[in-house]
């Protein structure tokens, strides 16, 4: 591939995302899981339209996202058995929100956010990203499972990496459905978990838990991150929630775990860094889309150890973990923040 084709291809990206996520939206893969489906199977049972659902995924066989087989019907590939919702690592709730109309149409005021430096989906849609899904109850459904599905390509790996059973009590903050608490449960039977986020969003919480055989370790409670979080529990873990603030809102969110944490406990930050990582592609544009949709921002390790430092912490290690992100512990400094 010259140059020119290879640019031409990134620049028709958008083209591939949103054929994804129709079939994701579809439920292609999961219908397809059992046995091979000819196109006016498929379009039966997803009442689309025969010929232009033939259009979509001749498209996507094009990319190695299913294929025929021997006899003519349409089959999962390696990669489109990721958009099935009940393999481990699916892509299925992350591509079924990334294309919502929504969600790109932010990405339409990249320009006016590189010009202005301001939050793009603000710009958009005259709301913040989070008064926008909260009003939508359809759309915050969508984001909680692409926020699960995000997690659970990293739970494994995370939980491998960082040994969580040093702690008694672990507090997962902004921890939405709880899978990657429900996965530190599991392996360490000693440690009890606290699932802290919005009322809304912890009241749906539980079935993962259950799964797993944990459901008697843990415990919810709500609130805002930005007024106060339980106190006394000796780790608090925020996977994925500080990149998503602005500094001064960082280092609000920070304070509240300082308040909470006993001189004895940690903070655990569950972030992408910076030109760091197995994938340091993903992790700028995931900078890209932290400024287009709530407004945040992905860091470097000297960026999150002045947050800390700013809160009343010390940044005491960095854990890698195999994927994009790692594990930023932090310790309560002895003045506070």
């Amino acid at each position: 591939m010259d140059p020119a084709q290879q640019l031409r291809q990134l620049v028709s990206g958008y083209q591939v995302s949103q054929a994804l996520h129709v079939a994701a939206r579809l439920g292609l893969s999961d219908l397809l899981a059992s046995a091979p489906r000819t196109v006016t199977d498929l379009a039966r049972a997803t009442s689309t339209h025969e010929p232009t659902l033939g259009r979509l995924l001749r498209a996507l066989m094009s990319i190695d996202v299913y294929e025929l087989d021997a006899e003519g019907m349409i089959v999962n590939t390696e990669l489109s058995e990721l958009l099935r919702s009940d393999v481990p690592g699916s892509v299925q709730g992350w591509a079924a929100f990334f294309g919502r109309s929504h969600h790109w149409q932010s990405w339409g005021g990249l320009y006016d956010s590189v010009l202005t430096g301001e939050n793009a989906f603000t710009a958009v849609h005259g709301t913040s990203v989070w008064e926008y899904r909260r009003q939508r109850p359809e759309e915050q459904g969508a984001f909680d499972r692409a926020m699960t599905s995000r997690t659970g390509a990293v739970t494994d790996s995370v939980v491998d990496a960082y040994d969580f059973g040093r702690f008694g009590t672990v507090a997962d903050i902004g921890g939405g459905a709880g899978a990657l608490l429900a996965a530190i449960l599991e392996r360490y039977p000693r440690v009890h978990g606290v699932l802290f986020d919005q009322p809304d969003v912890v009241a749906d919480a539980g079935p993962l838990f259950e799964r797993a055989g944990v459901e008697s370790r843990y415990e919810k409670a709500d609130g805002s991150f930005f007024e106060s979080v339980p106190a006394g529990a000796d780790a608090y873990l925020l996977k994925a929630v500080i990149h998503d603030w602005s500094d001064a809102d960082s280092v609000t969110i920070l304070r509240a775990c300082r308040r909470a944490v006993p001189a004895h406990g940690t903070v655990l930050l569950v972030e992408q860094l910076l030109g760091q990582g197995p994938e340091p592609v993903r992790t700028a544009f995931s900078d890209l889309n932290m400024l287009v949709g709530p407004g945040g921002q992905e860091r470097t390790v000297d960026e999150y150890r002045d947050l800390l430092e700013a809160a009343g912490f010390v940044l005491t290690e960095v854990t890698e973990t195999g994927t994009p992100v790692f594990v930023i512990a932090a310790t309560p400094t002895e003045t506070g923040g």
